[in-house]
């Protein structure tokens, strides 16, 4: 059975309203969550109360705290849904038995966590060594959906740089 197969069949669905959390920084969480349908973002909140977005999860993504999940920590993060959502939800520990008993799920959820290793270490790289204009360009020409679907504020947020700077950019990439 596949991993989404397996999912559909043994999790739970669960409905999320745009500007709804699906779980909060400081939550503890057990649960993983399949994006059926929808646009998501992951972000920190400093202690000064400054948003750095993480990530953003769209159909077919995998999505939960993994410091939470696998390790019982609080989640380091908060999941917001941008547009209306339709998720799967499961437990991990319901999860990771069938990933144990299952060589294709197993396989599966391997090639997940190597997608996901590789797509953070991209964004690491990006961070560390492109300017923010750079860094900018490159989600445009990797995902112009995603800048179409999301604020600027939330673009801005993403590329580590204030709203203002963003339109600044913006402005200069147009000469």
């Amino acid at each position: 059975m596949s991993f989404e197969a397996f999912v559909k069949s043994h999790g739970n669905h669960l409905q999320v309203s745009r500007n709804d959390h699906v779980f909060m920084q400081g939550d503890e969480s057990d649960t993983l969550y399949y994006v059926q349908s929808g646009l998501l973002k992951a972000y920190y909140v400093s202690r000064e109360g400054k948003e750095f977005i993480k990530s953003f999860f769209r159909t077919g993504d995998l999505l939960g705290s993994l410091s939470a999940v696998y390790r019982g920590l609080p989640c380091t993060f908060s999941v917001v849904a941008l547009q209306d959502c339709d998720l799967i939800t499961m437990s991990s520990s319901k999860l990771l038995e069938a990933v144990r008993k299952s060589p294709t799920l197993s396989q599966e959820m391997l090639d997940a966590m190597m997608q996901l290793a590789m797509k953070k270490e991209q964004r690491e790289y990006q961070f560390l060594t492109l300017s923010a204009k750079a860094r900018y360009k490159a989600l445009c020409e990797s995902d112009p959906e995603l800048v179409r679907q999301v604020t600027q504020n939330d673009i801005a947020h993403y590329l580590g740089v204030t709203p203002v700077a963003l339109s600044r950019i913006k402005k200069q990439l147009q000469l």
